[in-house]
């Protein structure tokens, strides 16, 4: 009888292992607002995301060399008034990395596909980086399914503004990531260095990014497929360029923030989204660099919250 009492209780405990450990190792991370996560098979590929809060839904989309990770500072603010929603983007962090798929058109039907699993028609949607591009592309394929859109730190492929200062000049990595497999024998085996390169150079704060946030897009930057993947967004640039040139043909109608860090792209934002919206605002974030969520999350956290609940008002 015994024997059969422990046997039971094992099982208990193990279950609580199995079920548990997600939802409390994301309420350390996150404050008061728990996090969850999940996976969704949509568009052919398994994505995995994290949700919080409840009401309008706030989609997140992160850039290279991050993940979902890049918003668990601004997260719990949002959450406190939305359902915010931030998914792996095919291919990177705990999503499925399939080989190919990776122009900004078929990871938007990714991103559009799990709203419409999660049940929901019309969205807030915040592109960073390369996720500048997805989000562009699925305002402009699915308009009356966004009711506002932010672009930070990111220009929309085929529509740069021109660069008067001389910034830009020195960013050299996209011409280096299209290169053909030359990228992955390189940095395979030297991902902690590539990356801090990445969240140094191109922060205002240069310990923004900090060793243990290092060490957790180290771990999914460093899985099988994960290079191949990350480079495969950059490899579809042209892609990316030739889609947007039929999309800017009907410029955006829903309004638009747009903001750069002071000390990498800054206004160069706001002057491309202003070539395929008609509603934009926004400008450079003083005292910061690429990495908004992490160098300014609490201002991000703001202006997001600011944005968004204009429609609560109007």
């Amino acid at each position: 009888m015994r024997r059969r009492f422990l046997y039971f209780i094992s099982l208990f405990v193990l279950a609580l292992f199995v079920l548990l450990p997600t939802s409390i190792n994301a309420q350390q991370s996150s404050g008061n607002q728990a996090f969850t996560h999940h996976t969704a098979d949509v568009n052919g590929v398994r994505l995995h995301y994290v949700i919080a809060g409840k009401g309008a839904p706030v989609v997140l989309l992160h850039g290279f060399p991050q993940t979902w990770y890049e918003w668990r500072k601004v997260m719990p603010a949002l959450a406190q008034r939305y359902t915010v929603i931030a998914p792996d983007l095919r291919g990177l962090g705990k999503s499925s990395k399939p080989e190919n798929g990776y122009d900004a058109t078929t990871v938007a039907e990714d991103i559009f596909q799990l709203v419409n699993r999660l049940g929901f028609q019309s969205i807030y949607l915040v592109g960073h980086d390369i996720a500048g591009a997805v989000a562009y592309a699925y305002a402009a394929k699915h308009p009356n399914a966004v009711q506002r859109l932010v672009i930070l730190e990111s220009t929309i492929p085929g529509f740069e503004a021109q660069d008067t200062t001389g910034r830009l000049s020195k960013v050299w990595h996209p011409a280096f990531h299209q290169e053909p497999d030359l990228p992955e024998a390189l940095v395979t085996g030297r991902e902690r260095t590539y990356l801090k390169y990445f969240f140094t150079k191109y922060a205002y704060y240069k310990n923004a990014v900090g060793s243990d946030d290092l060490s957790e897009y180290v771990r999914y930057y460093s899985a099988p497929g994960a290079l191949r993947a990350a480079f495969a967004y950059y490899r579809a640039f042209p892609q990316a360029i030739e889609q947007n040139k039929e999309y800017a043909k009907t410029k955006l109608q829903m309004p638009v923030l747009a903001l750069g860090g002071e000390s990498v792209l800054g206004d160069l934002v706001v002057k491309s989204l202003q070539q395929v919206a008609v509603n934009v605002r926004g400008g450079a974030i003083p005292r910061c660099g690429h990495w908004i969520a992490s160098e300014r999350p609490d201002y991000l956290s703001l202006q997001l919250t600011k944005f968004f609940g204009e429609d609560r008002i109007n």
